[in-house]
């Protein structure tokens, strides 16, 4: 199963206005299957203040996989660290991990047996790297880690960039009208 909450593209800046809410929650998470992944899914969210994301995110899953107890995270890429966050009228506690956890990755845990893996997009990421690495993390064949994800989405980025800026320099030079055979046959005056 194939569960995303996510806004239109358009929507998108109209909600980063608005608290974050399970409505506006931007999540994407793996098809259920025998095989075990390294990620079932990931959570994009609209800032680094944990003690505003984490409740919507909770919120939201705890229908799906159970009263969420617990979340970790690395402090690497967070504001502050708080110890627990209000969902729904309980706590959820939140354990901060610096070596032992992968700083683009929560783990969330429930009174159900299994535990959660979610990649983290950082907030600030654009729409369309946001959106390759959540379909990444949500690959039910994927094998890769979340710090793995992220360094392929920033070398594909920066290689997307830098062909960009190149090809900007072809045309600002006549690149393209040099190819064009018509623009060729006409003459200067």
């Amino acid at each position: 199963m194939t569960a995303t909450a996510s806004l239109p593209p358009h929507a998108e800046a109209e909600a980063d206005d608005r608290a974050s809410s399970p409505s506006s929650l931007r999540l994407s998470l793996a098809p259920t299957g025998p095989a075990p992944v390294l990620l079932d899914g990931a959570w994009w969210p609209r800032s680094r203040a944990p003690g505003i994301e984490l409740p919507a995110l909770t919120a939201a899953l705890e229908p799906l996989w159970g009263r969420i107890t617990r979340v970790t995270l690395n402090p690497t890429h967070w504001s502050d660290t708080p110890r627990k966050v209000s969902v729904a009228g309980h706590a959820v506690e939140v354990g901060w991990f610096l070596a032992q956890q992968d700083p683009h990755e929560l783990l969330l845990f429930s009174y159900r047996v299994r535990r959660w893996n979610l990649l983290v997009v950082p907030p600030e990421t654009t729409p369309v790297p946001a959106a390759w690495l959540m379909a990444a993390a949500s690959d039910p064949l994927g094998t890769s880690s979340a710090s793995l994800l992220m360094e392929e989405a920033a070398r594909l980025w920066t290689v997307s960039e830098t062909d960009r800026a190149v090809e900007a320099v072809w045309d600002s030079e006549g690149g393209h009208a040099a190819r064009d055979p018509i623009a060729r046959a006409r003459p200067r005056r």
